[in-house]
């Protein structure tokens, strides 16, 4: 396995507090999807989360695992844009 780097980090609103994360890579959106996640188990985060882990081990391009992040990060209502 290995860390599939975003080409620009995806900020997300975390905690209830609306601390911001910034993300760079599909390890640290597979432990976000993984452990704190308000729609676990929609289509989006599914997809999300496939995409990362076929990013980590080189299946896919770290920016089709960002894309599939950053629908799941809105359809969550965490996304910063």
């Amino acid at each position: 396995m290995q860390t599939a780097w975003f080409s620009k980090p995806v900020v997300v609103s975390v905690g209830v507090s609306g601390a911001t994360r910034n993300l760079s890579n599909t390890q640290q959106a597979i432990d976000l999807l993984t452990t704190h996640w308000r729609d676990a188990g929609s289509p989006k985060h599914q997809s999300a989360l496939r995409a990362c882990r076929r990013a980590t081990n080189g299946d896919v391009t770290s920016d089709i695992a960002r894309e599939a992040f950053v629908e799941a990060a809105r359809e969550a209502h965490i996304l910063v844009e």
